[in-house]
């Protein structure tokens, strides 16, 4: 075994009994949901960056960026644009109506404003593209220990997912909140490091650089804007993430400079994808990119370091969709409508069931989708199509009822469907089938509420 390999067993260890001690004590579904609403700035900070920083942040976003040049900056850069706005807007009026009313999750909302059907569509919905994002961080995880140990692709995923389940499982966002801090620093020094070295031995920056546009490439760009900002505004495990904010202005400072990092890490990237393209041209899968830079472009120690980072990227977004699945799954699906009487220690052990289905669930589709940026996309499509009116409509314009909607989220869902059937998945332009879906959804919403 060499001693990168050490490095990666030793740490992932370490993860797990960190998160096992802190959760010993979990006792209660709002410790495991929601951290007994107790998180300071620099735990929300953490909690929330480390959910972002995934394998789309890292491995998928430096492919882009071999691929489409500095145009991959939008794809972090929506994330953190997409950040401030729940940081200023949506944030802060939602904590106050979980806070004031005891709501442990997004469906509690959307049940408070619309009624257990609007509740249980959007979990039906969010919950099952929910296992497409939790599947691309375990396929970086697996295409890290594929290029650094050897394992093949699959054998790494389900090590990874594993490994996350277990630290996860013990305590929730009471153990997860705490690992993210430990995997946050790992992240951003592994990249702060190995940035230089990747630059220097790469040819001079307009070499890099191109005739590449910053504005839109082939797959990327600008419009990434309308397919990522929602997303990081509207997804079920970021906003109840910050129901576990102390107070309105921790979660303003916390959820903001998440977004200001995720802005200037979006760089880092772009460089690792410009100087892979410029060493390594004849990749055979762009995804490999990152992996490729680490390995061949930085001294062994700087290297090693760096890939730890990318795993501990992708395991961190990996436990935030698993919270955002289990504590969904327990509360919405099986307290919701299939045990309504459920104890809190029964939806508590249904929480931890559901975190150990979701890994092997997940674990499984890494054998059906090929790409780290494919099953990204259909999640944050699927999620800001479905979640985008009922989320704004509840909090800024609730006249529309049960009724407005439902009917809102059934027509974005369908409009979304059969452009995708139609176009092949193209759309129209620079409007992809999700942003028409969004349009659609919107309009009915706001018809209804209207009239």
């Amino acid at each position: 075994m060499t001693v990168l390999s050490v490095l990666l067993v030793g740490y992932a260890i370490g993860l797990i009994l960190v998160g096992q001690w802190v959760g010993r004590r979990v006792r209660e579904t709002s410790d495991f949901f929601v951290a007994g609403r107790s998180l300071g700035t620099g735990l929300v900070f953490a909690t929330f960056l480390a959910a972002n920083l995934g394998a789309g942040t890292t491995v998928g976003a430096t492919g882009q960026a071999y691929t489409d040049g500095l145009a991959a900056w939008w794809w972090d850069g929506s994330a953190g644009l997409g950040s401030l706005v729940l940081a200023f807007w949506i944030g802060p009026r939602i904590w106050r109506e979980a806070h004031r009313l005891g709501l442990l999750t997004v469906g509690d909302f959307l049940e408070h404003h619309f009624g257990r059907g609007v509740r249980g569509l959007a979990a039906f919905i969010v919950w099952a593209g929910s296992f497409a994002i939790l599947c691309a961080q375990l396929r970086g995880a697996g295409e890290v220990l594929e290029r650094v140990v050897g394992l093949p692709l699959n054998a790494g995923a389900f090590l990874a997912a594993a490994g996350t389940v277990a630290y996860f499982v013990a305590g929730g966002l009471v153990s997860a909140a705490r690992v993210n801090a430990i995997q946050v620093v790992i992240v951003l020094a592994g990249f702060s490091l190995a940035v230089p070295y990747a630059v220097g031995v790469a040819p001079s920056w307009s070499a890099l650089a191109g005739d590449t546009s910053f504005w839109r490439g082939s797959g990327v760009g600008w419009q990434t804007l309308l397919l990522l900002g929602p997303a990081f505004f509207l997804s079920p495990g970021l906003v109840q993430k910050g129901f576990a904010a102390s107070n309105e202005r921790t979660l303003r400072r916390g959820v903001a400079l998440n977004g200001l990092v995720l802005m200037a890490f979006a760089c880092f990237p772009v460089l690792f994808g410009l100087a892979a393209r410029a060493l390594h041209p004849d990749l055979a899968r762009p995804e490999m990119a990152l992996p490729a830079i680490f390995a061949t472009a930085t001294p062994a120690a700087v290297g090693a370091f760096g890939l730890v980072a990318v795993l501990s990227a992708e395991v961190s977004t990996a436990d935030a969709v698993l919270y955002m699945l289990a504590t969904s799954g327990a509360r919405d699906f099986y307290k919701g409508f299939l045990r309504p009487d459920a104890s809190d220690a029964d939806v508590l052990r249904m929480a931890r069931l559901l975190a150990v289905t979701g890994g092997l669930i997940a674990f499984g589709l890494t054998f059906v989708f090929d790409s780290i940026i494919d099953a990204l996309r259909f999640f944050y499509q699927l999620m800001t199509v479905t979640l985008f009116a009922p989320t704004l409509g509840g909090l800024f314009l609730p006249r529309a009822g049960r009724g407005g909607a439902l009917a809102a989220m059934l027509m974005g869902v369908a409009t979304f469907a059969t452009i995708t059937v139609v176009t092949g998945g193209a759309g129209y332009g620079w409007a992809e089938p999700h942003f028409l879906g969004l349009l659609a959804s919107a309009a009915t919403y706001l018809i209804l509420a209207v009239f």
